[in-house]
């Protein structure tokens, strides 16, 4: 029964090593960089103060979870997506500023998110 029990117990312990959280270039909890970008938007917050994306062209997708919302990005002239939407922009290395659109209530102003583009 002992020998059981060690086998068992060496199983399920190389078995949690094999799945322990790093990424196939073996950074364990790196942060994950992307060319997409899905915002969440609830009433007076987005999911993520900070979004890390490759630079280049970048889909950028808002969902509604809680409330009606918008986004524009201070440093593009011109983008502005409302409701469930989605579009691709360019966007050069550095930080962009994200802004709810759609004055949704007291925590209006509250609403800004940032984008690192590496």
């Amino acid at each position: 029964m002992k020998k059981w029990f060690l086998s068992f117990s060496l199983i399920v312990m190389v078995t949690l090593a094999a799945c322990g959280g790093e990424d196939s270039n073996g950074d364990q909890d790196a942060h994950e960089v992307t060319d997409k970008i899905i915002l969440e938007a609830t009433n007076f917050d987005f999911d993520q103060e900070t979004y890390e994306v490759e630079s280049g062209d970048i889909t950028i997708e808002l969902l509604n979870k809680e409330g009606m919302h918008g986004i524009t990005i201070d440093e593009l002239e011109d983008f502005e997506l409302q409701g469930d939407e989605r579009k691709t922009v360019h966007l050069d290395p550095g930080e962009y500023t994200l802004r709810c659109s759609v004055p949704c209530g007291e925590g209006h102003m509250d609403m800004v998110a940032t984008i690192v583009a590496n």
